[in-house]
Parts: C-alpha cells; sequence; structure tokens
C-alpha cells in the first residue's frame, strides 16, 4: 500500500512537471524571447556568411561562430547585440527543453529517439552559443585560442582514450549525418513543418521557402565538412587534421574552384540567416 502511494506521487510530481513545461512553453514571455533568439541566430548566420564570402577571397577573418562574435563585439554597439544574443540563444535553448517534455512523441505515443536526439541536440547548441555570446558581451572572448584549436585540443583527449579513435570517428559520422539532414530538409522542404500553415503563402512565404531551400543545404554542407575533419583526424591518429566550421571552409577553398565553391556556401548560410528571420515570424 505504501509503495502504491508512492508510485501515484511519483506519477502525479511527473504530470505536474509536464504541466508545468506546457505552461512554461505557451509563455507568451518566452514565445516573445524565443522569436527574438531566431532573429539573432540569423544575424549569427548573416556574419559567418559574410567572412566565408571575405574568405573566399583572400580575407583572414575567421569564418564561424567565434569570429562572427569577435566581429560583433568589436562594433559599436557590438556589445549590447551579443547581450540580446544572449537572452535570445537561451530563451532557444529553454524553448526546445520545453519542445523536449512535450512533443518528443511518435503518433502512436511512443517517445520518439530522433525527436528526442534534435530537441536536446538543439538545447545544447543554443545554450552553448548563449554562453559564447556572453563570453565575448564580457570581454573575455574566446578564452584566448581559437575554436578550432579548442577542437583540436578536444580531439587530442578524445584519441588518447582507450577506443579513442573508434569514438572520434564516430563523432565525425555523427556530424556528417546532421549535415546530410540539414540538406535533406531544405531540399524535401521538410522545414515547412517548422512553420504556420500559411507561411509559404504570399510573396514573403515564397522567399522565406526559397531561403530555407538554399539556406538548409549550404548549412549542411558546411556541418558536413566539420564531420569529414574528424573522420580523417580518426583514421589518421592526428588531431592536427581535426576542426570546427572555420577549417572546415578554409580546407573547401583550397580546392580546385574552391573560391567559387566557398562563395555559394557563404551566400547559402547568409540565405539561412535571413530564413531564421522569417522564421522568428511564422514560427508555430
Amino acid at each position: 500500500m505504501i509503495l502504491g502511494g508512492e508510485t501515484t506521487a511519483v506519477g502525479m510530481e511527473m504530470i505536474s512537471a509536464k504541466s508545468a513545461a506546457r505552461r512554461a512553453a505557451r509563455s507568451d514571455s518566452l514565445d516573445r524571447l524565443a522569436r527574438a533568439g531566431f532573429v539573432v541566430y540569423g544575424l549569427l548566420h548573416l556574419q559567418v556568411g559574410v567572412l566565408a564570402f571575405q574568405l573566399a577571397w583572400g580575407g583572414n577573418g575567421q569564418a564561424d561562430q567565434s569570429g562572427a562574435m569577435a566581429a560583433l563585439a568589436d562594433s559599436e554597439f557590438g556589445k549590447a547585440v551579443l547581450w540580446i544574443s544572449a537572452v535570445g540563444f537561451v530563451a532557444l535553448a529553454l524553448w526546445c527543453v520545453a519542445e523536449l517534455a512535450l512533443n518528443s512523441r511518435d503518433s502512436d505515443g511512443s517517445r520518439s529517439l530522433i525527436t528526442t536526439a534534435k530537441n536536446a541536440g538543439k538545447a545544447v547548441v543554443f545554450a552553448a552559443l548563449a554562453f559564447l555570446a556572453l563570453r565575448f558581451a564580457v570581454g573575455g572572448g574566446a578564452g584566448g585560442s581559437g575554436s578550432g584549436q579548442q577542437e583540436e585540443n578536444a580531439t587530442q583527449t578524445l584519441l588518447g582514450l582507450p577506443g579513442g579513435r573508434l569514438i572520434v570517428g564516430a563523432l565525425g559520422l555523427a556530424i556528417v549525418a546532421v549535415g546530410v539532414y540539414h540538406v535533406y530538409k531544405g531540399l524535401t522542404r521538410s522545414f515547412l513543418d517548422d512553420l504556420h500553415a500559411n507561411a509559404s503563402d504570399g510573396v514573403s512565404g515564397t522567399a522565406i521557402v526559397a531561403l530555407g531551400v538554399v539556406g538548409f543545404p549550404a548549412k549542411g554542407v558546411a556541418i558536413a565538412l566539420v564531420g569529414v575533419l574528424f573522420i580523417v583526424a580518426a583514421v589518421k591518429h592526428d588531431s592536427d587534421d581535426a576542426g570546427g566550421l572555420d577549417e572546415a571552409l578554409k580546407s573547401l577553398q583550397e580546392q580546385p574552384s574552391g573560391p567559387w565553391l566557398l562563395t555559394i556556401i557563404a551566400v547559402g548560410i547568409a540565405a539561412f540567416g535571413f530564413y531564421c528571420f522569417g522564421r522568428a515570424v511564422y514560427q508555430k
């Protein structure tokens, strides 16, 4: 009888937690902040796109999130924008956590591992971006080293573990899979599932669809290139071959017709940024 009472209490606590998550997800304040988060997410991609374009034609900037935030920090109102960005990214992370609690289930009611992984992964990404924005906002920067160096250090640590090459290789494959998913999402227009039903109506809706079709595959290719670097590092057992987005884009720039290929990717990443502006309006 006591056990039954404890089970009932646990069940009531779970129901209460889910109700709290539902209330948080439907909060007008969280909704506004999350939409603002998509705007700053778009701004971040626009800046990365600009840096990638400059890199394609001889620029020396760091074409990744750290480089974009460093450029913002050096601008006139950059610190204010970074503080706003941090708040927006925190709101997006909380929104993803709410989605994780409420909507990570298939149509038959069973929990979807894929949807759960997607929501959890996005929550981690947005939380990491919020932390990065805060570091630049308070003048901490990237901690004295570029993001690529940090990834090389992390890869070196992983390679030193038992089965480290398998771990790094699996990580690379997972990153490539994320990139392929972005390409698939853009080409099949499944990103429209994230938007209101009327999002594709009218001139603005047509533009949003076009930006998504261009932006998602470009971002996917860039992400997949990062994964390839990790796979190469695992095969060669050399952390120097690993790197982040900046290293991936630079490796593309060094290929035949590299500047033109990188220009296409840069334009696509910028298009994804503009898509995020539309998503801030039409997000479900």
